[in-house]
């Protein structure tokens, strides 16, 4: 599920991110948490302006599971355009503050811009916020193959 939205000024990119994080809670339960039950949507914000979502998808095959922020990503890629992320929201079903796994910390590492931020999400509401090179400073990633 992915939507293309325009956002000219940051007002409208203020009501962009509200509307994507009304929209996470009714996500989980599209989530596939069989075997954690720990369910959780995503919402990856580009530079553009539009938003793509994506929920985890686990696997009987317990470790190749597909988390939120991978389904996001994943979403933001086929849809073309920008490859650049401004935000990544998230969602858990236990309505806590979750922060990306390692995994998927050098998955947003690949494609986050210099501001890219990580917000929590509860009850509908961004609740935290946190610069996303904060919680993988040093990391390896594209311009360590120029």
């Amino acid at each position: 599920m992915s939507a293309d939205v325009t956002t000219p000024n940051a007002q409208q990119g203020d009501s962009l991110e509200r509307d994507a994080a009304r929209v996470l809670p009714d996500l989980l339960s599209r989530s596939y948490a069989r075997y954690s039950n720990f369910t959780v949507a995503a919402a990856v914000i580009d530079d553009e302006g539009r938003v793509h979502y994506g929920v985890n998808v686990e696997n009987a095959a317990y470790p190749v599971g597909t988390c939120a922020e991978q389904t996001a990503i994943g979403a933001m890629i086929t849809a073309g355009g920008s490859r650049v992320i401004d935000k990544v929201l998230i969602a858990a079903g236990s309505d806590a503050v979750v922060q990306p796994c390692g995994a998927c910390r050098q998955r947003i590492a690949e494609f986050a811009g210099k501001t890219c931020e990580i917000v929590s999400v509860q009850g509908g509401t961004t609740t935290q916020r946190i610069p996303f090179w904060s919680l993988l400073p040093h990391s390896f990633g594209p311009s360590d193959l120029d």
